[in-house]
């Protein structure tokens, strides 16, 4: 049987009532002896870096994740990282920047309800899981859930409470779990090593238009961001009342060294600069950057990669371009 590394961080998963709602509070092998068919799948070793609400990680947490896949990497054929569902697509977009070309699994999973609970998700998600990142064919950072297996770069929550709680947003699933085994519709190729990073910047800030919102907000961000990513209109676009203030305060923006990408508040089907005026004028601001059909999550971990290694604007183009994943095309 394959060696997993199961990496557990808390989340709904591992909850259970605090008297003042859920938390976190299952160790890593109280988890495993809940679903002791595990042990039938392949061998596991346990280690649990944090135990949070997954609202409560960010860039410094998904670091170390990573760091802890980098050096357990000689030692497993694959990790399981168990992690609550609220920012799971931002974890699973981070690593697939962070962690790239593994020709061994990264699997992230959860459940919509504590294994604690009788009627829950949690058993059947980890089981899959587990069975996905023993599978031969499985690579690359994933996410597994509701018997589905998404790119890290494509997965969205996209419901709250139902099991089937995440999408592969704009691309194809690469399998389905069934009766425990993997069907692939895509199969992946990759190097025979990994590369990995270590560094992310985290100031990186998104911006959602709202009807009637005014420009002077550009200036302000200005003072705290090295990036910034526009979530516009329909296929891409940004008012021009007010005398097209936005876009003399944009270009402003960008001419101050900032990096921008501009996506749409359209969760589907991605964005068209050039089809409207109002897309088109963001195009004679300086290098925008077009998240095109890129998720939003992993716009945001994509740009926090990019940042960290450079600041130059054509060496950030280049790389935001660059397709890893699947990410964009």
């Amino acid at each position: 049987m394959k060696n997993i590394l199961m990496i557990a961080t808390g989340g709904t998963i591992a909850s259970k009532n605090s008297g003042a709602g859920l938390a976190p509070a299952l160790t890593a092998g109280e988890l495993l002896g809940s679903v002791p068919e595990i042990g039938e799948i392949c061998n596991v070793t346990e280690v649990q870096p944090f135990n949070l609400d997954s609202t409560n990680v960010y860039d410094v947490h998904w670091l170390e994740l990573e760091r802890i896949v980098e050096r357990e990497y000689g030692n497993y054929d694959g990790f399981v990282i168990t992690h609550g569902t609220d920012t799971m697509a931002y974890t699973a977009a981070a690593l697939s920047y962070l962690i790239q070309n593994s020709p061994k699994p990264v699997v992230l999973t959860g459940s919509q309800r504590s294994v604690y609970l009788r009627d829950t998700d949690a058993r059947r998600n980890l089981i899959d899981a587990f069975s996905f990142c023993a599978d031969d064919g499985a690579s690359g950072v994933k996410v597994v859930f509701g018997g589905n297996v998404i790119l890290g770069t494509r997965a969205k929550k996209t419901r709250t409470r139902s099991y089937n709680a995440f999408s592969s947003v704009d691309f194809p699933e690469i399998a389905v779990m069934r009766d425990g085994k993997p069907f692939y519709y895509l199969r992946e190729e990759c190097s025979p090593a990994p590369k990995f990073y270590h560094a992310l910047d985290p100031d990186v800030f998104v911006l959602k238009m709202i009807p009637g919102l005014k420009a002077e907000i550009l200036d302000y961000l200005s003072g705290y961001c090295d990036g910034l990513i526009l979530e516009t209109f329909g296929s891409g676009g940004m008012p021009n009342y007010e005398n097209g203030e936005f876009f003399t305060r944009l270009k402003k923006f960008i001419d101050g060294g900032k990096a921008v990408v501009v996506t749409t508040q359209v969760e589907r089907e991605g964005s068209a600069l050039g089809n409207y005026e109002v897309g088109r004028r963001l195009l004679d601001c300086g290098p925008v950057l077009e998240a095109r059909s890129m998720t939003l999550e992993a716009a945001v971990a994509k740009l926090m990669w990019i940042l960290a290694q450079t600041k130059d604007a054509k060496e950030t183009e280049k790389l935001f371009y660059t397709e890893i994943d699947k990410d964009i095309f």
